[in-house]
């Protein structure tokens, strides 16, 4: 689920630059630079435009690894120490292997070390201790489905799932639906709530509805940019937000171990995935 040791250096110093790939209609830039340190720069590219709904023909072609690879390209000349790909929907549609192939694919297109936005919430959840989580998103019921078999395949048992059935502009959902629909989401059993999809904001909503619901609350662009930045040597920044205020590390190598038999992908610049 990652991919590259943590931090590149050049002449002794962390590089400053991060790179995200996103999806076409990614339009939440200004949420990820949130999360930046003022000592960084974030880079983010999108992927080809397609006509397509939010649905799972559409996570299935932004999932595709060539496409993905094409836009890793992009990103690398300025050499960013690390790279995301950003969009959740794309990296759970074709299970764990799938997610692993798109690490490899940037990867084996210069990034230096990667990450995708369902890794890196596996990475935020585990690293906080949550085995039991409430899902929110707002997709229809079949994409949210494949993400509640992603985490169970990953040893994260679902406690409950709450979703909008939005096909489109779900950059536009209010941060007072967004509330509701975490709400919705907890059960009392649950370890903490993961909200997905990256085109959801969701930064100014972390913190209060933590201390609301007494559990982690973990985004889909919060764990993005954790996981990112971390493997680029630095901290985001999150104020009140648990994942990021704690200053909760991504493991010995970037790599966690997912349950029996389980092993999110990890690969450093020699090779293996």
């Amino acid at each position: 689920m990652t991919a590259g040791g943590p931090g590149a250096m050049t002449g002794g110093v962390v590089n400053p630059f991060v790179g995200m790939v996103a999806p076409y209609d990614f339009a939440l830039d200004r949420e990820l630079w949130r999360w930046v340190p003022d000592s960084a720069t974030l880079m983010v590219t999108r992927t080809p435009y397609e006509e397509l709904p939010v649905s799972v023909e559409q996570a299935r072609r932004l999932g595709d690894t060539e496409v993905i690879a094409d836009a890793t390209r992009s990103l690398v000349t300025p050499r960013p120490a690390a790279v995301g790909y950003a969009c959740t929907a794309g990296s759970f549609v074709r299970g764990l292997e799938g997610e692993r192939a798109i690490v490899s694919a940037m990867l084996g297109a210069g990034a230096p070390s990667a990450v995708t936005t369902t890794g890196a919430a596996v990475m935020a959840l585990t690293a906080l201790g949550v085995g039991r989580v409430a899902v929110a998103t707002p997709y229809d019921p079949s994409l949210t489905a494949l993400l509640v078999e992603f985490f169970e395949y990953c040893g994260i048992h679902v406690t409950a799932t709450s979703d909008l059935g939005l096909h489109a502009a779900i950059w536009s959902v209010p941060r007072e639906v967004t509330s509701d629909l975490v709400r919705h989401a907890w059960t009392e059993d649950c370890d903490g709530v993961f909200v997905s999809c990256t085109n959801l904001a969701t930064y100014d909503t972390i913190a209060p509805l933590e201390e609301e619901l007494g559990v982690p609350v973990v985004s889909a662009n919060q764990a993005t940019m954790w996981a990112t930045l971390a493997l680029a040597g630095l901290a985001a920044v999150g104020p009140g937000q648990r994942l990021v205020s704690a200053g909760v590390g991504l493991g010995s190598g970037g790599g966690l171990g997912l349950g029996p038999g389980v092993e999110a992908g990890v690969a450093g610049g020699e090779g293996g995935s």
